[in-house]
């Protein structure tokens, strides 16, 4: 009985599978949490919906990490507040770009973020042609850029800025605190930060019971299970390779905005979703 319980445990069964496989299926579980936070939007605001989100993954990360708080510098705790600020920034832009653009757009864009830090980080020639490649990928956007909510448009790149900043401050808190515990710490950061926008527009249909359950749903769809398969896969694969597979980010944002959204990509459009998604996996290739 007992090797019947180990081999079924959740762990053993995470080893049991291809690394590569729970990259794909973590990518598309942040997707998919993304298109139900955008059909939740109807009934709770954007800030409402992403307040829950971390309010689940701060919940579970936290009792999974169980972060020491003592013995920590006044440094320590700049860095890892900085990091959950921007944590919120980010989560908070983007749902806002949700509600006003297509998914696929909204991620495409915000995918520049990382692409950049890649491309400036890096004294490569070749990463000239990938941000030739991105910039292509923008004007491709440009063309049709008055079918657009400029507003949306507008909150898609200032989420690509803070994503560059929780990249930046993610590497400095993970000097710092060990394992998970920066990003539970900075999870509940975001929380307290986002509590009162989240509140006061959520208001009394925070208190419906299966709101709540939809808003559970989607931080365990779109932080739980794709943290949970990465840290999995992380271990046994090279981080070049993670980098290329995340690179498919904007392409699984695009294909669940079209299913359970119906939000339909313009021919210009998914041209720039490709540009993107290649100079983002070249960028990550040419840098390893």
């Amino acid at each position: 009985m007992s090797t019947r319980s180990t081999r079924l445990s959740p762990g053993t069964l995470l080893d049991s599978m291809p690394p590569v496989w729970l990259i794909l299926v973590g990518i598309v579980s942040v997707q998919t949490g993304a298109g139900l936070a955008k059909n939740l939007f109807e009934a709770l605001p954007p800030a409402a919906v992403v307040w829950l989100r971390l309010l689940t993954s701060a919940v579970v990360l936290t009792v999974l990490a169980r972060p020491v708080l003592r013995a920590r510098t006044r440094t320590d705790w700049m860095v890892v507040v900085g990091y959950g600020v921007a944590l919120a920034a980010m989560n908070f832009l983007i749902y806002q770009a949700f509600a006003r653009i297509p998914l696929g757009i909204a991620v495409t864009i915000e995918y520049l973020g990382p692409l950049a830090i890649a491309i400036l980080g890096s004294r490569r020639r070749v990463d000239l042609l990938w941000a030739g490649l991105a910039g292509l990928g923008v004007a491709a956007l440009g063309v049709e850029f008055g079918s657009l909510d400029p507003l949306g448009v507008l909150f898609a790149v200032l989420a690509a800025v803070a994503w560059a900043g929780y990249i930046l401050l993610s590497a400095a808190t993970g000097q710092r605190f060990s394992g998970a515990s920066g990003l539970a710490i900075g999870s509940v950061v975001g929380v307290v930060v986002l509590a009162p926008a989240g509140i006061a527009e959520g208001g009394a249909a925070l208190l419906d019971w299966r709101l709540l359950l939809f808003g559970l749903a989607v931080g365990v769809l779109s932080s739980v299970i794709p943290y949970t398969l990465e840290m999995n896969a992380l271990r046994r694969i090279p981080p070049r390779v993670f980098g290329v597979l995340m690179s498919l980010q904007p392409a699984a944002a695009a294909l669940v905005g079209l299913v359970l959204l119906g939000e339909l990509l313009t021919v210009w459009q998914w041209l720039a979703v490709a540009c993107v998604i290649i100079a983002s996996a070249g960028s990550t290739r040419s840098s390893a």
